[in-house]
C-alpha cells in the first residue's frame, strides 16, 4: 500500500513499483482513486496521461522492470507529479519533427503542465511535473464536501471494505442529497427553490473559477 500524508491543504501520496506494463495500468487506477479521495477529480485526466508517459519512459530507457517510485502531492492548487528511477541519465527535450516518434511523449508532457523538470537525486533521478488545479474556493468546496460525504458514509455504513471508493460516493452524494431535501422540507421550505438558490451558487462560483 502507498504512504500517504495529510496535512491541511497539503496531500502527498507514494507509490514504489517495478516498472512493467501492468504496473502502469494499475498506477493509473491508483491516481484516480486517490485524487477523487482528496477531492480533485477534475486532474485524473491529465494525471493519468502524465503518468502513463513518466512510467513508459521509465520501462524505455531504464529498463523493464527497474525499480521506480510515483510520487502524488497535492499543494497550493497545484498536483505535482514526479517519476524517481535509478539512472541518472537526464531526459533533454529536443525539437521533434511532425513524423518523429521519439521524443513526442515529452513534448506533450511539457505542452500539458504548468512546470517541470528534472533533478539528479542521491540513487538515480527525479522527473517531474504539475498539473494546475481548480481555484481556492473550488478546492476549499471539494474538500469539504469530500469530509462530508467521509462522514455520511460512517454514519450510513455504506463504506464497505472492498467497495470501490468512487460508487460508494456517488451512492452517497444522490442520498445525502434526498436527506438534505428533507430536512428543507421538514423545516418549511420549498426544496425546488433551495436546489434552485444551489445551482445559482454553483453557476456562479464556476463562472469566476
Amino acid at each position: 500500500m502507498p504512504g500517504t500524508d495529510a496535512t491541511g491543504c497539503e496531500r502527498r501520496c507514494v507509490w514504489p513499483f517495478e516498472a512493467v506494463p501492468s504496473e502502469v495500468r494499475l498506477l493509473r487506477s491508483a491516481a484516480v482513486a486517490q485524487l477523487t479521495q482528496w477531492g480533485a477529480p477534475v486532474a485524473c485526466d491529465e494525471a493519468q496521461l502524465v503518468i502513463t508517459e513518466l512510467a513508459t519512459n521509465v520501462i524505455k530507457h531504464v529498463g523493464e522492470g527497474a525499480s521506480a517510485t510515483l510520487v502524488l502531492e497535492w499543494k497550493d492548487r497545484r498536483l505535482r507529479v514526479e517519476m524517481h528511477d535509478k539512472s541518472g541519465s537526464l531526459p533533454i527535450l529536443r525539437a521533434a519533427d511532425c513524423d518523429a516518434e521519439c521524443g513526442r511523449g515529452l513534448h506533450m508532457l511539457v505542452a500539458m503542465s504548468l512546470d517541470w523538470g528534472a533533478v539528479v537525486t542521491a540513487v538515480g533521478k527525479a522527473v517531474w511535473c504539475e498539473i494546475g488545479l481548480a481555484s481556492e474556493l473550488m478546492c476549499r468546496r471539494v474538500e469539504r464536501a469530500v469530509r462530508a460525504l467521509d462522514a455520511y458514509q460512517d454514519f450510513r455504513g455504506t463504506a464497505l471494505e472492498g467497495r470501490p471508493r468512487e460508487a460508494a460516493f456517488d451512492e452517497s452524494v444522490i442520498e445525502l442529497i434526498a436527506d438534505l431535501l428533507h430536512w428543507t422540507s421538514g423545516r418549511g421550505l420549498d426544496p425546488d427553490d433551495v436546489l434552485d438558490q444551489a445551482q445559482m451558487h454553483y453557476e456562479a462560483e464556476e463562472e469566476a473559477a
